[in-house]
């Protein structure tokens, strides 16, 4: 196959040549990434023929799931795991959450791999006006916490929707006394106090969930973290920004203490905050400080593009070669998590499904449907641009099959792809 069908929003069609993609297996490294510490937050695969209908449990291929965490430790990546890549709060159950983090964690052990996992309140119910004390917030976070430290997997405190909800009344109930940053700088306090090795914190915008609007305490934001961060001392590790505002990660990152990181959750503007200010580099390092002039990652984005993200990493600190392979992957990105973001993790699984690593475009709770035809035609159209077809005849085969389904008219060329190379990656692991 040498060329793909692309759908426009007014139903035409044009086609487009197949490009090889940009890296190949080659380039893997043989150890986890050091230039900067980088993990890409995966997402999960449910059984083909599972209930896969808004709000039914979670049923997941755990061979698929398990197989594409495998996939990402092969590029030196680390995985980041139930986290909002996952389908936290859009279906993934805190039963299906459980067992997630058990058996990632397991195999993340048996490999070596990085693993930090998400730790939220999502165990509580959210009962419209019927809040939580602050000590059940507390008390859920910890709950997770320890379940998260048992399984051995290091630890990424989530935004809570339940501690947005309680700030937010205390700051109508005292409005001017601060009251929403004192509740988050409280409960943040005795959450990481119970913790047993440092946590990185996590601070998610709106773009991503509306119920997290004003989260640390809006325009107040940036003090309540680093007042988080003071008090915890070296039992904060870092924190996720992802506010996609690259200003206010960079005037953040700049403060942040010298045993902190900044994890660079930005979306649209990750290639700039990863490469960082070389002069400031040195001058950190000097200072022994670290992670200043620079990000390091924890992005949904590189679940997408985990070989380019790991070759262009691996070229650092030669950031020419770096931004001559990652560069061209933003305005991929972009697309994916364009307005409504949340749906992003529609053109995640739907790449992970063209490139081989799950059987079936499915989705749990049907979030599959999350975008439209013409949007995944863009999608492929960006993933093609940019080299991130791992298997490109696979990948414009099973897109065709797709649009074959919408009755979009597809001109069959040159030969289809063998049988082989519709394996999921699960089967090639087995």
């Amino acid at each position: 196959m040498t060329d793909l069908t692309l759908l426009a929003a007014d139903g035409s069609t044009s086609r487009a040549t197949l490009n090889p993609p940009a890296v190949t297996a080659a380039a893997k490294p043989t150890a986890p990434l050091t230039e900067r510490l980088v993990y890409a937050a995966a997402h999960v695969v449910p059984r083909a023929a599972a209930d896969n209908t808004p709000g039914a449990p979670a049923d997941l291929d755990w061979d698929a799931t398990l197989a594409f965490r495998h996939h990402l430790w092969s590029w030196g990546l680390g995985v980041a795991d139930a986290m909002d890549t996952a389908q936290r709060n859009m279906g993934l159950d805190p039963t299906a959450t459980s067992e997630l983090i058990t058996r990632s964690a397991r195999e993340a052990h048996a490999v070596g791999g990085r693993l930090v996992v998400g730790v939220n309140t999502d165990d509580l119910p959210d009962d419209g006006d019927d809040l939580p004390t602050e000590q059940q917030v507390v008390d859920a976070y910890v709950a997770q916490l320890h379940h998260a430290e048992d399984a051995g997997a290091g630890v990424v405190l989530m935004a809570s929707r339940h501690l947005a909800r309680l700030a937010q009344r205390a700051d109508s109930d005292s409005p001017s006394s601060n009251a929403a940053a004192s509740t988050y700088r409280r409960v943040y306090g005795q959450v990481v106090e119970r913790a047993s090795a440092p946590v990185v914190l996590h601070w998610l915008g709106e773009a991503f969930d509306p119920a997290l609007a004003g989260y640390f305490g809006g325009q107040q934001g940036p003090d309540t973290v680093l007042d988080i961060m003071r008090d915890a001392g070296p039992k904060v590790s870092g924190i996720k920004m992802s506010l996609l505002n690259a200003r206010a990660e960079v005037a953040l990152r700049s403060q942040l203490p010298a045993t902190a990181r900044m994890f660079t959750g930005d979306d649209f503007h990750y290639v700039d905050l990863i490469a960082g200010d070389r002069a400031g580099d040195r001058a950190g390092d000097r200072a022994g400080a670290r992670g200043r002039a620079h990000s390091d990652a924890l992005l949904g984005a590189f679940t997408a593009i985990a070989p380019i993200a790991s070759a262009a990493v691996q070229a650092l600190p030669d950031e020419t070669a770096y931004r001559t392979l990652l560069a061209p992957t933003e305005a991929l990105s972009r697309h994916v998590f364009s307005a409504p973001t949340w749906h992003y993790k529609t053109g995640i699984a739907f790449l992970a499904w063209l490139n081989g690593h799950q059987p079936a475009f499915q989705m749990v709770g049907g979030q599959h449907a999350g975008r439209s035809l013409p949007h995944l035609s863009e999608t492929v159209r960006l993933a093609n641009a940019c080299g991130a077809l791992e298997h490109p005849d696979l990948a414009a085969s099973r897109w065709h099959s797709l649009l074959a389904v919408a009755d979009v008219e597809t001109r069959p060329t040159g030969r289809p792809g063998s049988p082989t190379a519709d394996r999921t990656v699960a089967e090639v692991v087995a």
